[in-house]
C-alpha cells in the first residue's frame, strides 16, 4: 500500500510504526487540533476494479473494530477519535501511545521474568479494562502481550479490538477463519475458543492469565513451536506451575 500522505486534509501520516493483518499503523499529526495521533489504515479492495461499496469481510471487521472501540471509554483502553474512508482507504484515528507493548518488553528481557510488583500492577490495570468491556458486553478475543501497551508514565492500555465482538453475537460455530485457524492467537486462547464452546468475558480473563504467566515466568504456558500443539495444550493439559 502506498503512503496515503494526507487523509481528508487533516491527518498527516508521518511514520509507519506498525503493521499487521488489518493494515498499517502510522504516527500522525492531526492538523486541525495540532496533536499527535495514531492512524490505522486499511485498503480492503483487491485492486482498482473492485466496487468500494461492495461487502468485504475485512472491511466489515475493520468497521466493527472502530464502532466497538469508540464505545469503550476507560482509562486503560486506547481512545478512538475518528473513523472514516478516504479514496478507498479505511482509517481509524486513535490516541498516540507513547510507550511499548508487552511483547517488546518481553523481547528486551530475553526470557527473564518481570519483577512481581510490575506484573501485579499490569494485572490490576488490564483487569480494570476487562471489567469495563464486560460491563459493555464486549469480548476482546485476542488479548496478548502485543495488544497491551505500557506508557512511559506507567499507565497500561489495552488496544486492537480487531476481532472483538459483543458477547451476544459470537457464534460458536463460526469460530474458524477462512484459513481454518481459530480466531485468536494460540498461546493466549481460551479452551472454549479452541473447541468452539461459548465465548464470553471469562475467555478474556483466561487470556489475561496466560499473559501474566508469561510476564511472571518469561515464557507462555505452553511454549511449543507447533501452533496446533499449543492449542491442544490449552484445551487438554495444565501448564507447569
Amino acid at each position: 500500500m502506498a503512503d496515503p500522505g494526507l487523509i481528508h486534509g487533516r491527518y498527516e501520516l508521518l511514520e509507519q510504526v506498525g503493521r499487521g493483518g488489518m493494515g498499517r499503523v502510522w504516527r500522525a499529526r492531526d492538523r486541525t487540533l495540532d496533536r499527535r495521533v495514531a492512524v490505522k489504515c486499511f485498503r480492503p479492495d483487491g485492486g482498482p476494479g473492485e466496487d468500494p461499496g461492495a461487502p468485504h469481510p475485512l472491511r466489515e471487521r475493520f468497521r466493527r473494530e472502530a464502532r466497538l472501540a469508540a464505545g469503550l471509554q476507560h482509562h486503560n483502553i486506547t481512545v478512538v477519535h475518528d473513523f472514516g474512508e478516504h479514496d478507498g482507504l479505511l482509517y481509524l484515528v486513535m490516541e498516540f501511545l507513547d510507550g511499548r507493548n508487552l511483547g517488546e518488553l518481553l523481547t528486551d528481557r530475553a526470557g527473564a521474568p518481570l519483577p512481581h510488583g510490575e506484573v501485579a500492577d499490569i494485572a490490576r490495570q488490564v483487569a480494570a479494562a476487562l471489567d469495563h468491556t464486560r460491563c459493555r458486553g464486549i469480548v476482546h478475543r485476542d488479548l496478548k502481550p502485543t495488544n497491551i501497551v505500557r506508557l512511559t508514565d506507567g499507565t497500561v492500555k489495552v488496544c486492537d479490538f480487531g476481532i472483538a465482538r459483543p458477547a451476544r453475537d459470537i457464534d460458536p460455530g463460526a469460530r474458524l477463519t477462512v484459513t481454518g485457524m481459530a480466531m485468536g492467537t494460540p498461546h493466549y486462547m481460551s479452551p472454549e475458543q479452541i473447541s468452539g464452546g461459548t465465548v464470553d468475558p471469562r475467555s478474556d480473563l483466561y487470556s489475561l492469565g496466560c499473559v501474566l504467566y508469561e510476564l511472571a515466568t518469561g515464557s507462555p504456558p505452553f511454549a511449543y513451536d507447533d501452533p496446533w500443539a499449543v492449542l491442544v495444550g490449552h484445551r487438554d493439559a495444565l501448564p507447569e506451575p
